[in-house]
Formats: C-alpha cells, sequence, structure tokens
C-alpha cells in the first residue's frame, strides 16, 4: 500500500515516517489511523530498518484526533449494549494501532515540533525516545473535550514523567512547552530550533543505527516487559533472551572490532 497521509524513507538503517497531513496540522483521521499501522508494521519487518523517526510535516507534530472522525465513532445501533460493544471494538483498534509502535522491534524516536496534543500525546508515549523543540506543545486534551483519554496516555504517561505530574497533565489539559517537558523528563532533550531538532535526532538515530540491532532489538523489549512485570519475571525474560541470542555474529563482531580497534559493522 502507498501510503497517502504518510510519509516514508529509508537511508542507512534511518526510517524517517513523517505524519503528513500540514493543512489539517497532522490530526489523524481514519485514514492516517489505518496507514500508520500498516507503515509501523511494514518498518518492522524490514530488516533494513534500525531505527525509526517519527515526525509531523508542516508547522506541527499532530493536532490529535481529527474532529470529524469524531462523528463516526458513535455506532447506529438501536440497541445501547451492542452499541456499546460496537464503540469498545474501535476504541480497541484504536489502541491497538499506537501499540504497534510501542510493539515495533526497533527504537522509535520521536521530533516534535508545533502542537503535541491528544492523540499525539498517545502516539509520542508509546515512541522510545521523545526530543522536541523548546516551543513545542504538549497537552494531555482529553479532559476538555469531556473524554477520558483511552488510547495510551493514561497508560504509559506515569512510566515516563511520574504519577503526580501524569495527573496532573491529565487533570489540567495545561500545555507544557518543550522546554519545561525537558525537566519533567517528558522529552530526552530539548532543542532552540527546529532545524537543530532534526540535526539533534539525526545524530542519535545514526549513533543507535550503527549499534548491534539484535541486540538493539533485545534490549528494547527487556526494557518493555521490565516495566510491565515484576523484576523476577523480567529477569527470568532476558535470561531465556540470552540463552538463544547471546553467541550471535554481532558478538563475534564487537569483539573483532575492539580488538583491531576499528568501527563494527553489523549485518541486519
Amino acid at each position: 500500500m502507498e501510503p497517502t497521509a504518510l510519509s516514508v524513507d529509508t537511508k542507512d538503517g534511518v526510517a524517517q515516517l513523517r505524519l503528513d497531513r500540514p493543512g489539517q496540522a497532522n490530526a489523524l483521521d481514519q485514514r492516517l489511523w489505518r496507514e500508520l499501522r500498516a507503515a509501523v508494521e511494514e518498518l518492522d519487518a524490514d530488516p533494513a530498518v534500525r531505527v525509526v523517526v517519527l515526525s509531523g510535516n508542516g508547522r506541527h507534530f499532530c493536532s490529535g484526533i481529527d474532529l470529524s472522525m469524531l462523528a463516526t465513532l458513535r455506532p447506529d445501533d438501536p440497541d445501547p449494549a451492542r452499541a456499546a460493544e460496537a464503540l469498545r471494538r474501535v476504541i480497541l483498534d484504536l489502541q491497538a494501532v499506537i501499540s504497534s509502535v510501542e510493539r515495533c522491534r526497533v527504537p522509535v524516536i520521536a521530533a516534535v515540533h508545533g502542537a503535541c496534543i491528544g492523540a499525539g500525546m498517545d502516539l509520542v508515549t508509546a515512541c522510545d525516545l521523545r526530543y522536541a523543540t523548546e516551543d513545542a506543545r504538549f497537552v494531555v486534551k482529553e479532559i476538555d473535550m469531556a473524554v477520558v483519554a483511552d488510547v495510551g496516555t493514561l497508560q504509559r504517561l506515569p512510566h515516563i514523567v511520574g504519577e503526580g505530574v501524569a495527573r496532573e497533565l491529565a487533570y489540567t489539559a495545561r500545555a507544557v512547552s518543550g522546554a519545561e517537558a525537558a525537566t519533567l523528563r517528558l522529552v530526552n532533550r530539548a532543542y532552540p530550533d527546529l532545524d537543530s531538532l532534526t540535526a539533534g535526532v539525526a545524530e542519535v538515530a545514526a549513533e543507535l543505527a550503527a549499534k548491534s540491532p539484535l541486540t538493539l532489538r533485545g534490549t528494547k523489549h527487556a526494557i518493555t516487559y521490565g516495566r510491565d512485570h515484576t523484576v523476577a519475571d523480567a529477569l527470568d525474560q532476558v535470561a531465556t533472551w540470552n540463552a538463544g541470542m547471546l553467541f550471535s555474529t554481532d558478538l563475534t563482531e564487537a569483539i573483532a572490532a575492539a580488538t583491531e580497534r576499528r568501527r563494527a559493522l553489523y549485518q541486519d
């Protein structure tokens, strides 16, 4: 499928995945929800992709769910129980789109400028790393729309910024600048402007793409697994991973490169 609301290109192991509805501030409509999942799954399956950078074309990263889409979410069924079941299925499907970013085997880096609102927050909290311009605006907007955020922010944000900060942002819907987001650890770093953000994220992505891809994927999986399980379970998981993956050709190459004092070159 050729994306029509996304732009995708890959070079040197880094895939640039850009939301491409600039005229609508990259609001997520039905088409973009559908294409986003397909694009992420395709990148995840491509062995040449080692890192994904997620950004938005135009003035904003993402202004949230497209309001025109909200009107389509109300099920047309006279039975309230069946209508509720149908809506639940829709919500679960939207959750799966966001979760596909988190499940992607390779690191996904969010590069945020302009507005990151509502569903945009759902999207970035599912990413591994987040960087922003100092004047970016992060808003958990749903409470002002009389909606309980239901696609991932309330579940992931507390693990990133802590429960107290997450509650404040979700209860108040106040805007957080990129500069403040860095102090809250919502983003890893804030840059003065879009050009420096783009350059800085490109540097991080290139550094990650030069690592052992197998080890990077295993490290991502171990951290995500550890977040959602007990320490004992997480230790068991990583022991199982290394029992099967430790003695890889990447390990041989890493040792050879260190011995020969050269850059390691890993297979996809």
